[in-house]
């Protein structure tokens, strides 16, 4: 591993709340996260970071286009050099959330990485194209949430617990 920080925080977000989930997940992680828009990810800042995690939103029910792309451009440059490392999920969605999480699972997958806490869906609640196109307002608690996550895979890849 190089110098780039353990924990590569990537994230995607339409109207605010997957960006607001990133944020607050990087300042739990602090100095050893590295929070990275989806569409600025390469290959190599994924093979240099110690563990993974991703957040965006669900749109149509299925992962956002960014994530899906950031996957697409990296996947076959990484495969077979990402086995075991460790990666959780944020997915924000205005209903349901499964199928943008069973999406990114199978992709991680196929990178044979290594989940290491149960994924984590905020659901928004916004049933009304009026309601889906605004932007979003995420709870404290819901930041708090992703902020402990953030904390928590830093610390447990510092401490090699992952």
């Amino acid at each position: 591993m190089t110098d780039a920080p353990a924990l590569l925080i990537v994230w995607h977000s339409r109207t605010g709340g997957s960006a607001a989930l990133a944020h607050a997940a990087a300042a739990g992680a602090g100095a050893a996260g590295q929070l990275v828009r989806a569409e600025d990810v390469t290959p190599d800042r994924l093979i240099a970071a110690g563990g993974y995690l991703f957040i965006g939103p669900e749109n149509l029910a299925a992962l956002s286009g960014a994530m899906k792309e950031m996957f697409d451009l990296c996947y076959y440059p990484c495969l077979g050099q990402l086995e075991g490392r460790p990666y959780a999920t944020i997915i924000c969605a205005g209903s349901d959330g499964e199928n943008a999480q069973r999406q990114l699972d199978r992709i991680a997958t196929g990178w044979r990485l290594k989940r290491v806490v149960e994924g984590m869906i905020v659901n928004t609640a916004a049933q009304t194209p009026e309601a889906i196109l605004a932007p979003k307002t995420i709870g404290a608690d819901r930041l708090a949430d992703a902020r402990d996550l953030g904390a928590a895979l830093a610390e447990g890849l510092a401490a090699g617990i992952f």
